[in-house]
């Protein structure tokens, strides 16, 4: 399992965000190639205080946002637009750190008219692709990740969320 979830907010138990973050990682991993069993990810799932505590201390922004991420090396692209580089084999193995809040995605799918699942499932395959260089500061680089974002959610059985 690539994924190790630590609970902070028992509401995700319901949600099943183990699974979910393990299903969404696997796919990411696999649709670039990578062996999932390789890598590991940590991912802590909160509520809204906790994220917008992390989010003012490692972001500056004292607000909760839905998701973060902390890469354990940057693999971005030099070029916008390029494939990230991959990450080196060997190592231990460590992909890096993600955080995701309840209260925010609960919010954001209900609004949207879709299935928590499905909305937690894509913020965690796009909190994976953070992990691995992948970013949408520039216009090139958002959309290779929103295609390569669509591309695994569809295997997924996740309609497009854009």
């Amino acid at each position: 399992m690539p994924v190790e979830v630590m609970i902070e907010d028992g509401r995700w138990r319901a949600v099943g965000i183990e699974a979910l973050a393990d299903r969404a990682a696997e796919a990411a991993l696999l649709h670039l190639g990578l062996v999932p069993g390789d890598w590991e990810i940590s991912v802590l799932a909160c509520d809204d205080a906790r994220i917008a505590t992390l989010n003012a201390e490692f972001r500056g922004k004292p607000a909760p946002t839905n998701v973060l991420s902390w890469p354990a090396a940057d693999l971005s692209a030099e070029n916008a637009g390029d494939m990230p580089l991959p990450p080196a084999p060997g190592g231990d193995g460590f992909l890096g750190d993600v955080a995701i809040t309840y209260d925010t995605c609960a919010r954001e799918a209900a609004e949207a008219g879709r299935p928590l699942g499905h909305h937690v499932t894509h913020l965690t395959v796009h909190a994976v692709l953070h992990l691995l260089g992948f970013d949408h500061i520039r216009d090139p680089d958002a959309t290779l990740m929103e295609a390569t974002e669509v591309a695994i959610l569809g295997k997924l059985g996740v309609r497009d969320p854009y």
